[in-house]
């Protein structure tokens, strides 16, 4: 088997002491797309952004490894990933507007890493740009070259965040809720690029998102994120037709069902995901945990084999199916 293009291993990222990501491993090959689910506050964007070398000043990686292309991303120099960045692999991010360069115009943007990275001239490149927002489901790509971010809409923003992004066809790409602010059928055709990226080029995917219909359409596997650790992890059939942690089955609980009665009340889990520095000893889920008992207050699972397909860290993996 080959190795993995992206290869995590007990990667820890710490703010003011505090782990924020906590002994995460997974691993991307390529033409794989990976998908990370999980709340807000569970640690998913930091991961990424470690990946990315992005942290915010507050933020460092207190130890692990991150291994892209045969390459380790901690110790190679900043001018090494400046050079991959964008061009060996490349995130959309979850904010656009706040990502996007107010001074410089859309196209100017996009079209700046085909000059850095693949030498294209002045011309060539703003005919690649003009194509890629096209791509993207921009209208009057050529007009929308020409403005600047706050010219146009959230969504629209989002959709040059994109073809940014793909614009050199990656190696990995890095997915940070990319259809966030778009509508069903823009989501449709953003989602349907991406597959066919993978497709024509190989590229690894790591897609975050909590829309675990995305999950369904796109993952090839799935890993579940809790409190800054990796709490479960499978194929992607595997783990809609079994979930072995308690949280991946409520998650899975909450999503609406067509035969649900209308207006009746959505479910929901019960509590918030505890802020860092204050996660509760034991497994981290505790105290949302319908399962919980002493061993799970006492102990941390580790993340473990628990079938012929998945791993999860869970004290009653064997038990989640008892879970209404």
């Amino acid at each position: 088997m080959t190795a993995p293009l992206l290869q995590v291993n007990d990667l820890r990222v710490t703010i003011g002491g505090n782990p924020v990501v906590d002994g995460v491993s997974f691993h991307v090959s390529q033409g794989e797309i990976l998908s990370l689910v999980g709340e807000s506050g569970c640690g998913k964007s930091m991961t990424a952004f470690s990946v990315m070398g992005l942290l915010p000043k507050v933020a460092r990686v207190a130890g692990g490894s991150i291994n892209l292309g045969g390459k380790n991303m901690l110790t190679l120099p900043e001018r090494e990933r400046r050079r991959m960045r964008g061009n060996e692999f490349a995130m959309i991010f979850q904010e656009p507007v706040a990502s996007l360069n107010p001074l410089m115009k859309i196209g100017h943007q996009i079209e700046e890493s085909l000059v850095v990275h693949r030498g294209l001239n002045g011309k060539s490149a703003r005919k690649a740009a003009i194509a890629m927002l096209e791509e993207v489901g921009i209208p009057e790509p050529e007009i929308r070259f020409g403005q600047y971010p706050f010219e146009l809409s959230g969504g629209m923003c989002q959709r040059a965040m994109i073809a940014m992004a793909l614009i050199c066809q990656p190696r990995l790409l890095i997915a940070d809720e990319p259809t966030t602010a778009l509508d069903v059928t823009i989501q449709a055709q953003i989602l349907e690029l991406m597959k066919r990226l993978r497709d024509e080029t190989g590229t690894a995917i790591l897609l975050i998102t909590h829309d675990m219909g995305v999950v369904a359409d796109m993952a090839d596997r799935v890993a579940v994120m809790y409190a800054g650790r990796v709490v479960e992890e499978a194929p992607v059939d595997a783990l809609f037709a079994r979930q072995e942690h308690p949280y991946t089955r409520l998650l899975l609980s909450t999503i609406p069902r067509l035969d649900d009665e209308p207006k009746s009340i959505l479910p929901t889990i019960e509590g918030l995901v505890p802020d860092i520095g204050q996660w509760p000893v034991g497994c981290r889920f505790n105290p949302r945990c319908p399962l919980a008992d002493k061993p799970c207050l006492e102990s941390q699972p580790p993340l473990a084999a628990r079938s012929d397909q998945g791993n999860a860290a869970c004290w009653h993996a064997d038990r989640v199916g008892e879970i209404a």
